[in-house]
């Protein structure tokens, strides 16, 4: 009786960790280039650690005699034993030279056999903390559906937002995969990050296997198809990462499902699902902040005491002076001014300290300079008064740190590299415009601001006396903690209007 055909039948599991992709595949060369050769050196010896060994076995004599069309024509002869492979890559730990013979010896020696996608986790993830930049970063505030803030108030919740859902490692994944596996076809890797309180879930997602059941090698190395979610300690905040530009490009005429930024916002709705409970479920809402430092979101959108204390108030949050807004002891307690005077005066330099330290004299200096301002035919348009411009320029510091506080300082642990504003006003600011104006019109003004560190830029424009700090909105000193603000009337409103 002959032997029936075999059926291949398109399924709903994940992607497995163990699928192999062949060495033989250009793209791996790119993949392991991305790691310098102390960072591919470190990987290989947690591959070959006794805890992940067999996750990753490498490739032996034994092996090969198992595959007898290897014909031993590889430059790298396979070794006898597992410490042989750990020697051979001591070795190259030991002595000078570049990381392409690294990349040789994994891909047409120890791993010539493939490399699987729990490998291909690694090297990303390893990369993303060696480079904490590399990536454009979302923070989405997790919150529960169907309680108000009246209600959150009724039951003792200070905020809405405190409440975060107990997670599960495997149980997450589980109904993660439940969700979009009729739709998607996806590789979930988790993992702790070595660098920050933060744990990374890397998503490869692919197309539906009701659609295309086989993959290219190179559509499993492509990162256009990799999402990260990151998960903070004790916090309801979610990171995600923004699709990449650069990797494949949707086919023209292909089905929009098929398009990978498509397919990481099906992954991006499916999380807030996967973490819900039947009584208790949970939405992404719009924080208004992105930015490519991990610690910037961290600071502003994070467990840590600065979430809630930006601009003007993080000098409470960074312990700068004693006390707090809110402190209900006499105000003589607590003397913010102190502080600022002495800033003001280091950053004078100590030639001129001594000589605003005492705030006995600041009522007879603003009479003299009323006095001066009152008699304009005395003073020359050639000549300045230097005392005059020492008192200005003392009035302006304070004022920026009274606005700015710590941020765009030293101090700062927030840097936004990118500021994106929308004014919805109309330039004649007259109330009857500003009413006939429908939500649907676009901008009057779009304003952009780029840079390693946009709120220290702005407050060195202020303490320059370019703008002037007094009138400067809260969104531009780094109060309201967004990079993407929509403003009407002054104030910064939602998206949808």
């Amino acid at each position: 009786m002959p032997r029936p055909k075999s059926v291949r039948a398109p399924t709903t599991a994940s992607l497995p960790s163990n699928l192999r992709i062949p060495s033989t595949t250009p793209s791996l060369v790119k993949q392991l280039g991305k790691l310098p050769r102390q960072s591919l050196l470190d990987l290989v010896f947690q591959w070959l650690d006794d805890r992940n060994v067999d996750n990753f076995p490498p490739f032996l004599e034994a092996d090969e005699a198992k595959n007898p069309d290897d014909e031993g024509l590889r430059p790298y002869p396979a070794e006898r034993t597992l410490n042989d492979v750990r020697n051979a890559y001591q070795e190259l730990q030991f002595r000078k030279g570049g990381k392409r013979e690294v990349i040789d010896r994994i891909l047409d020696g120890d791993w010539r056999h493939g490399i699987t996608l729990r490998q291909i986790a690694m090297i990303d993830l390893r990369y993303l903390d060696d480079h904490p930049a590399s990536l454009r970063w979302t923070a989405l505030e997790l919150t529960r559906i169907g309680i108000s803030s009246t209600e959150a108030e009724e039951s003792n919740l200070a905020d809405i937002s405190a409440c975060i859902p107990r997670v599960h490692a495997s149980n997450f994944l589980n109904k993660l995969q439940e969700q979009i596996s009729p739709l998607v076809k996806a590789h979930f890797y988790l993992a702790r990050s070595t660098t920050h309180p933060l744990t990374f879930l890397r998503i490869f997602v692919t197309h539906s296997p009701y659609q295309n059941p086989r993959q290219a090698p190179d559509n499993l190395v492509d990162s256009s198809r990799v999402m990260y979610v990151a998960f903070p300690d004790s916090c309801p905040y979610v990171y995600t990462s923004l699709a990449s530009t650069t990797g494949s490009k949707p086919t023209p005429g292909a089905a929009i499902a098929t398009d990978p930024r498509s397919l990481q916002r099906i992954v991006r709705d499916a999380v807030p699902k996967a973490l819900s409970l039947p009584h208790q479920r949970y939405v992404f809402k719009s924080t208004s902040l992105t930015a490519k430092n991990l610690q910037a979101l961290l600071s502003l959108r994070g467990p840590g005491r600065s979430n809630k204390a930006s601009g003007a108030f993080s000098i409470f949050a960074d312990a700068v002076l004693e006390g707090s807004p809110l402190d209900p002891r006499p105000s003589n307690t607590v003397l913010p001014e102190e502080h600022q005077k002495q800033t003001a005066c280091s950053q004078l330099g100590h030639g001129k300290e001594n000589k605003f330290t005492d705030t006995n004299n600041d009522n007879d200096s603003d009479k003299k300079t009323e006095a001066l301002s009152s008699q304009p035919q005395i003073l020359s348009r050639r000549t300045r008064d230097p005392e005059t411009d020492q008192r200005t320029s003392k009035k302006r510091k304070l004022t920026v740190q009274s606005r700015f506080g710590t941020s765009g300082t030293t101090l700062s642990s927030a840097p936004l590299d990118r500021l994106d504003a929308r004014l919805l006003d109309p330039p004649s600011g007259t109330q009857d415009a500003v009413e006939e104006r429908t939500d649907s019109a676009g901008p009057t003004l779009s304003l952009t601001f780029t840079g390693t560190d946009v709120i220290s830029g702005i407050r060195k424009l202020a303490e320059l006396g370019i703008v002037d700090a007094e009138r400067m909105p809260s969104w531009m000193t780094g109060e309201e903690g967004v990079s993407m603000a929509v403003v009407r009337n002054g104030r910064v409103v939602n998206d949808d209007g």
